[in-house]
């Protein structure tokens, strides 16, 4: 995260109050709610997660034990099960 001095980028009345509140200090300004973005979904790792966790329901559903699945996927019995039995 970049730190930008509030003298470069607000104007002075706003400056003199939020030193009201803080003064050399740092204060994190967040990003609008309905501007920000779930886990995963900037990097895409959330969909690669989606489709091996499909491609797991799948391989259950043709017969695949828990304990294979589990071994190929690099994943515990019960993480295995969380994923088959998520709705």
């Amino acid at each position: 995260m970049k730190y930008i001095n509030a003298n470069e980028i607000l104007p002075k009345q706003l400056i003199k109050e939020l030193q009201n509140y803080v003064q050399g200090g740092y204060v994190y300004v967040p990003i609008k709610t309905d501007e920000r973005k779930n886990w995963g979904e900037q990097s895409g790792y959330r969909l690669e997660l989606d489709r091996r966790n499909e491609k797991i329901r799948q391989e259950y559903k043709n017969g695949v034990s828990l304990d294979i699945l589990a071994d190929r996927y690099y994943l515990s019995v019960s993480a295995v099960r969380k994923i088959i039995y998520k709705k």
